[in-house]
């Protein structure tokens, strides 16, 4: 007799149908799993056989199979070991087999029989949505399961009380969906003294979901600007945060089913690998840049990152995925977000003061900024002086105006962007391409003429050319102007620099 039970394999974000199948044949007594598992999926048959056992079941003298099809599609993960235990208990006929048949499983198997947590059951659920089942997953994640729509859920906190289940002889609770979290306001614009230029031009950069790069000394408060960012930018829509919730879910960062409308911010150390920045490894996760899918990257020591690691952002700042490929597979993570990066001037970080700067000035500056690459810094749209703030400007009160205000303006912007780009699926000006690029961010006549000269003046690429564009339509939303004008393309062009020469 072959038992079959459905589960599903994550590739990205993406969750692709497989078939436990298991046969129990005469011969020797054998247990084996076929059908390109990975070594957690090989060790399933150890915790699968321990768990029966501590519940009385012994496994049949005979040749046991299991085979994952498709064959040829990688398993990786611990999630598989409930549908095999299942698949086990069917073609012994402890359970109806038929029963199985509209039902995903998902889960880990503890020694003791329990039904541990595995990441992705959020990405299950939708699968299972999409193809009209209900799924078997851990009790701990039944609130991660209730998120995807009208979707029949069983949280079963061990073997055992899944089987009573089954058969009828008990019940489980029907789970409840997780709460939401409501954005936390952080760091407020009010404990940032002086630095109007980076304050606006941090406003402009959320209002538009624009990439940020802020230049100055040690001390200038470059990080404390960062960490302001996520107190203006708008909350995540019920959409988006699941979509967010998604990636967390498959990188196992959910916890409890609760989701979060605040949008993440990530801040990984400059010593971050190629593979943790944009994700990969043995067993193929999300890296930084898909786990701040749209919210924010914070890079902050930018010329300390690897430079290999810094270009690898290249690509997925330019189509907002990222595709790590491997020989067996090439799995897609989104990576939307918006890049905020801060770095000194040179490595003494004292460029601008004779008295402080070293002997090396200003070569040491071209030779530390040429850490990163022209073609990165071509794909960051604002370029920001941030300048020492003295005692005399510390010793002032706060100023009137913080992250509330800031936060209604960019909110006003945004509102507007939606309306405008509703029908181009276009969420942020930043995204902004093609014929909507056209329509939208055209400017007068006046505008068209300081943006050729400009270009020509500034050398500009054709990327920085759009991305000028899409600045000065930002700015234009939030002087409330239908219209990209003059005014709005000078302030667009006086955020880009040219990178020191030695």
């Amino acid at each position: 007799m072959v038992a079959l039970v459905r589960t599903v394999a994550y590739l990205g974000l993406e969750a692709r149908a497989v078939e436990v199948q298991c046969s129990l044949a005469p011969g020797l007594p054998n247990f084996n799993i076929v059908g390109l598992a990975d070594k957690a999926v090989g060790e399933s048959k150890e915790r699968v056989r321990t768990a029966l056992s501590s519940m009385g079941l012994a496994l049949p003298p005979k040749r046991i199979t299991i085979n994952l099809s498709p064959a040829d599609l990688p398993k990786e993960g611990s999630h598989y070991d409930l549908p095999i235990a299942l698949a086990v208990l069917a073609a012994m006929a402890v359970t109806d087999a038929e029963q199985l048949e509209d039902w995903i499983v998902v889960g880990e198997l503890a020694l003791d029989a329990r039904v541990a947590p595995s990441p992705g059951v959020l990405l299950a659920a939708m699968h299972a949505s999409e193809t009209g089942k209900g799924l078997i997953c851990p009790a701990a994640q039944g609130s991660e399961a209730k998120w995807a729509s009208e979707v029949p859920v069983l949280a079963a906190p061990d073997l055992a009380s899944l089987l009573n289940h089954l058969k009828g002889t008990g019940q489980l609770a029907e789970p409840e969906r997780g709460l939401v979290d409501e954005p936390v306001r952080g760091a407020d614009l009010r404990q940032v003294k002086g630095q109007e230029t980076a304050k606006r031009a941090l406003e402009i950069a959320a209002a538009g979901s624009h990439n940020l790069l802020m230049i100055g000394p040690p001390g200038a408060g470059k990080s404390l600007l960062a960490s302001c960012l996520p107190g203006i930018l708008p909350p995540l829509t019920p959409p988006e945060a699941l979509e967010v919730s998604m990636v967390q879910s498959v990188a196992g960062l959910l916890e409890d089913g609760r989701i979060s409308r605040a949008r993440p911010f990530r801040a990984p150390h400059h010593s971050a690998s190629m593979a943790a920045l944009t994700g990969g490894g043995l067993r193929v996760k999300p890296g930084e840049v898909s786990l701040a899918h749209l919210g924010v990257l914070f890079l902050d020591e930018l010329p300390e990152f690897q430079r290999a690691v810094l270009d690898s952002l290249r690509q997925p700042l330019e189509t907002n995925t990222v595709d790590v490929a491997r020989a067996n597979a090439q799995v897609t993570f989104p990576a939307n977000v918006q890049l905020i990066a801060a770095m000194n001037p040179c490595r003494c970080g004292h460029l601008g003061d004779p008295a402080l700067a070293c002997s090396r000035a200003p070569k040491c500056a071209a030779d530390y900024q040429s850490k990163v690459s022209g073609p990165m810094l071509d794909r960051i749209d604002l370029h920001v002086e941030v300048d020492p703030v003295s005692a005399a400007d510390l010793a002032l009160p706060p100023p009137a105006e913080g992250s509330a205000e800031v936060a209604a303006r960019v909110a006003a912007a945004r509102a507007l962007q939606t309306a405008r780009e509703a029908d181009s699926g276009v969420r942020t000006n930043s995204e902004l391409q093609g014929d909507a690029l056209e329509r939208f961010a055209e400017p007068d006549e006046a505008g068209r003429q300081l943006l050729m000269q400009a270009a020509s003046a500034m050398r500009l690429s054709a990327r920085s050319y759009t991305r000028m564009l899409r600045v000065a339509r930002t700015i234009a939303d939030l002087a409330g102007s239908e219209r990209v004008g003059r005014i709005h393309v000078a302030e667009a062009l006086s955020y880009r620099r040219q990178p020191p020469r030695a």
